[in-house]
């Protein structure tokens, strides 16, 4: 990280109290407590908690023997005082969440261990957008993942993202327009051919959720994450809690207008100069190309920009700008504690990151310090491969309780 860039604020960060237990249910509040600060003694998770000693030695013990958890060595107190005490950790040995995120051009397949910490991940080019094909090729594909990088552990569960309009209660993809998707039931297709439990929702949520258990640890009770990549979307973090709406529909930001729509870039929606037809890949590299700048691929042009290609620097700068409007008004519309970028280009360019803060710092009426306020995501350079399988971690952490297949049942 360049000594320019001000580094928000990570979970290993700040202290303990200052980061509020997720409240979903005892047990997870005990697994995340173990998350956030393992290998850690059973009383200060009863005091980050707020849960009885015993009670935190009941759930310490469901978790280790369902294998989520495990005791380390024995650690005597400061200094050799006080009784020695054996802390609890994450349990990384025996199991992993897999995850695929669907994008416009690619999946990217993905294996997670239970910290969180990225295992393998690949990149699956699309040869047909068509549900059966995607999906069927995650299938095909996740067993030999498995096979040549799991080290013998056995997968959890399977993450599903993806962008525009998911919904996770029925485990569908309501509607994705870029991919043609319409009403796809992934989370029982993949099931079937993959007997593992399939949790679904859309990438912008999956991320907010990342951010809550792995990431920026603002995040955490309040924040929105703004996804800009083809698909253009959000998420909402209020009172802890991923905002979903009634209809699961939460997070369409793609048609604000943000752009003057003066270089003919009118999106299929009518707005002239609308979000997603100014800053998405595909209208990104068209712009590098009007210009004069002419490469096959999105990435291709983020590598030219971080070597220093004046036009391609000079896109991506223009992008951040952009980007930086729409995030003045998510930041007066939810005035969030903190607003997560995920723009590779903030991500990796600290010019780019300076343009969109001082863009929505210019517009906004609450972002009185942009450097605190406005951050790239913490998972700058893996997001895809982070998005799929933090919808399972989630889930995991939702309720470490369910009857997970792969887990022993809970006595």
């Amino acid at each position: 990280m360049s000594p320019s860039r001000t580094a928000p604020l990570r979970r290993s960060d700040i202290p303990s109290a200052a980061v509020p237990p997720r409240r979903t249910s005892s047990t997870g509040a005990v697994l995340g407590a173990i998350l956030d600060h393992g290998p850690v003694a059973r009383s200060t998770i009863a005091r980050l908690t707020g849960l009885s000693p015993a009670s935190v030695t009941g759930h310490c013990g469901v978790l280790i023997g369902r294998g989520l958890v495990r005791e380390g060595p024995e650690t005597a107190g400061p200094r050799g005082l006080g009784r020695p005490h054996i802390p609890v950790e994450i349990d990384t040995a025996r199991y992993l969440l897999a995850g695929a995120h669907v994008a416009v051009t690619h999946t990217t397949l993905a294996l997670m261990d239970l910290r969180g910490r990225p295992v393998a991940e690949e990149r699956l080019p699309h040869t047909s957008t068509e549900p059966a094909e995607v999906l069927g090729r995650v299938a095909e594909e996740l067993p030999r993942m498995l096979a040549a990088h799991g080290g013998g552990r056995t997968a959890l569960a399977l993450g599903f993202a993806t962008g525009h309009w998911v919904d996770p209660a029925a485990g569908v993809v309501v509607h994705h327009p870029q991919l043609g998707w319409r009403d796809v039931p992934v989370r029982e297709v993949l099931a079937g051919a993959t007997g593992l439990p399939v949790h679904v929702d859309s990438h912008a949520r999956a991320l907010a959720r990342a951010e809550q258990l792995i990431g920026v640890a603002s995040t955490r009770t309040s924040a929105v994450v703004l996804f800009v990549g083809n698909v253009v979307d959000a998420a909402f973090v209020s009172s802890g809690s991923v905002h979903q709406g009634p209809r699961f529909g939460a997070g369409n930001v793609a048609h604000l207008p943000v752009g003057t729509g003066g270089d003919g870039t009118t999106c299929v929606c009518g707005v002239p100069g609308c979000l997603q037809s100014e800053v998405s890949e595909s209208a990104t590299l068209l712009r590098a190309a009007r210009r004069g700048l002419r490469v096959d691929t999105f990435p291709e042009l983020l590598e030219r920009a971080v070597d220093g290609e004046p036009t391609a620097v000079s896109v991506f700068r223009r992008r951040a700008r952009i980007v930086g409007r729409a995030a003045a008004v998510l930041l007066d519309m939810f005035d969030p504690e903190v607003l997560v970028v995920v723009e590779p280009g903030s991500g990796r360019l600290d010019p780019c990151l300076a343009e969109l803060r001082a863009a929505a710092a210019e517009r906004s009426l609450v972002c009185d310090d942009p450097e605190r306020a406005v951050v790239p995501s913490s998972f700058t350079g893996r997001v895809l491969a982070t998005a799929g399988p933090a919808v399972a971690l989630g889930a995991l952490h939702d309720d470490p309780l369910a009857p997970w297949p792969a887990l022993p049942a809970v006595s």
